[in-house]
């Protein structure tokens, strides 16, 4: 049986997020890919029962978007930034944070 990726530790070095696995794997994400790839509702678009996808409004980008004022631990499957923008919506699953390293 295939076990939920966990996510054990975080660090944000200069422009760089550092997170580490359960399964001893750590991966290093630019915060400016992190931040370009949001997964929330307004960045990314819900779907309704139709399949219609509704989005916010393109975001606007200033050096301040791609720089941190803290971080949230969601469970141990996810991560959501507060950015000095003002953006805290997303979070970053486990699995999401392991593809946007690649």
């Amino acid at each position: 049986m295939k076990q939920d990726l966990t996510i054990t530790n975080y660090e944000v070095i200069n422009d760089t997020l550092l997170v580490a696995f359960s399964e001893k794997d750590d991966v290093m994400i630019e915060l400016k890919k992190l931040r370009m790839n949001c997964p929330c509702a307004s960045c990314q678009g819900e779907t309704d029962a139709l399949g219609n996808i509704y989005r916010g409004p393109q975001p606007k980008y200033t050096d301040k978007s791609f720089e941190l004022n803290g971080i949230q631990p969601v469970g141990y499957y996810g991560l959501r930034p507060f950015w000095k923008d003002n953006h805290n919506t997303g979070i970053y699953t486990a699995t999401l944070l392991k593809q946007l390293s690649n």
